[in-house]
């Protein structure tokens, strides 16, 4: 069984700062994507940002130059680091991987973490 456990949610004044992390465990054969998504109150989730296996990422242009993601393959976490934070963050934060289960199945599982809540108020 295959779990994502994401911590470092809370409330957090305008242009304060965040970090969530994620940890990946159970039994799996190899990580291969892994990202962020957020969910506002009466919005679809959407992506934040993402990172390859390679260390590649990507971002949501709503959070370029203020958010950024960082994986340890060892470890098989992924954090968020979110600076210069807005209001129009606030969202339920879900950690995302994309997991090979086993060798020599190259098909991939998606898997969730249950979510964290950020508010960002004055």
């Amino acid at each position: 069984q295959v779990q994502l456990v994401e911590s470092g949610g809370g409330l957090v004044q305008p242009g304060g700062s965040l970090r969530l992390s994620c940890a990946a465990s159970g039994r799996f054969f190899r990580i291969n994507r892994m990202g962020w998504y957020r969910q506002a109150p009466g919005k679809e989730r959407e992506l934040v940002g993402g990172v390859s296996t390679g260390g590649s990422t990507n971002y949501a242009d709503s959070v370029k130059g203020r958010f950024t993601i960082s994986r340890d393959m060892a470890k098989n976490t992924v954090d968020l680091q979110m600076n210069s934070l807005k209001p129009e963050d606030t969202a339920v934060y879900y950690c995302n991987a994309d997991i090979f289960l086993r060798p020599g199945v190259p098909i991939s599982t998606d898997y969730w973490g249950q979510g964290t809540q950020v508010t960002v108020s004055s």
